[in-house]
């Protein structure tokens, strides 16, 4: 019985690592909140032990599928969409290390330095295969490519915080850039193109992502809200409007381990908002902020309650 469950991590997905993503994210979010909407309790350390606990399930299940399934983790490796998955790794350490910088400075840097180093192998090695790889096609391309190149935009952060000014420049320099490309990509794929599988729907959420997290990132580097800055956050809200107005759309979609595609984005909006609010002080930010957080609490409980039905009917750790 016990062999029998096991073998099902065979296809335990690597997309999984978008539930840890947005989980983690989540208590980011609440960690902020709770800062500058000075919130009458606190939450965010008992939602990081909870992340860190399904941090650690992750990791065990995926250890395993490593040792005994090497060559399933191959095909992953080297799949067109699936491929995208692996650099959340560096994201997760990007965002705990912001996390901890209230928490323990040295806990901190050394997630800091460690994501730094995966987010920069990664970079280099999924654009190095994109170019590469003959058999990429147009239908390949969705709004998940710009998790391992655009994800360098978070690593100023907590990188400024830990006195990696030029490192985090670095990073942001690349993520900007190539958000800018791959966006035009992307759009183009979108629009022009024949329409993403069903299982790939949600990860539209993720287009207004990347402007909300160059905002924060920025702001740290300059310390203001100049132009550059302003536009950055307003584009980001322009595609969480475009997107929510499909709200109904998206709702219908049946349940894939995809649907936590709409957790981290609305998780990094949240938070660009509330640091906008905490920097001008208008009150229509503070009202958007608290919306956005609401939206997020019901967000993250419907795809929790989704994603723990789907394992007990046996639909996760399947064959695709």
């Amino acid at each position: 019985m016990i062999h029998l469950k096991l073998q099902r991590l065979k296809y335990f997905p690597i997309n999984g690592l978008a539930v840890i993503l947005g989980i983690t994210g989540f208590v980011l979010a609440v960690q902020k909140a709770e800062m500058i909407l000075h919130l009458p309790f606190l939450m965010s350390p008992y939602l990081l032990q909870i992340s860190l606990f399904f941090t650690l399930i992750f990791i065990v299940f995926y250890f395993y599928k490593i040792v005994y399934h090497r060559e399933q983790v191959i095909e992953e490796l080297y799949h067109p969409v699936k491929i995208n998955f692996y650099p959340i790794i560096a994201k997760l350490l990007f965002i705990q290390s912001i996390i901890f910088l209230n928490i323990n400075m040295n806990i901190s840097k050394i997630l800091w330095i460690s994501g730094a180093g995966l987010q920069l192998f990664f970079s280099v090695f999924i654009v190095a295969v994109w170019m590469r790889k003959s058999g990429l096609e147009v239908h390949h391309l969705n709004p998940a490519w710009f998790i391992p190149i655009v994800g360098n935009v978070i690593a100023p952060i907590a990188g400024v915080e830990h006195g990696f000014i030029e490192l985090s420049w670095f990073f942001f320099a690349i993520g900007i850039v190539m958000w800018i490309v791959l966006f035009v990509i992307v759009f183009n794929r979108i629009v022009f193109h024949h329409p993403l599988k069903e299982n790939l729907l949600p990860t539209l959420f993720i287009i207004f992502a990347p402007p909300a997290i160059a905002f924060i990132a920025y702001f740290k580097l300059s310390g203001e809200m100049d132009a550059f800055a302003r536009i950055l956050y307003y584009i980001s809200l322009f595609l969480f409007i475009l997107i929510f107005a499909q709200i109904g759309f998206f709702a219908k979609i049946k349940f894939y381990i995809s649907w936590w595609a709409y957790t981290f984005p609305v998780v990094a909006f949240t938070i660009a908002t509330l640091l906008i609010y905490n920097v001008t002080k208008y009150q229509f930010f503070k009202f958007l902020g608290y919306f956005l957080l609401i939206m997020l609490v019901v967000i993250m409980t419907i795809v929790t309650v989704l994603t723990v039905r789907a394992v007990r009917m046996k639909k996760i750790c399947i064959e695709e």
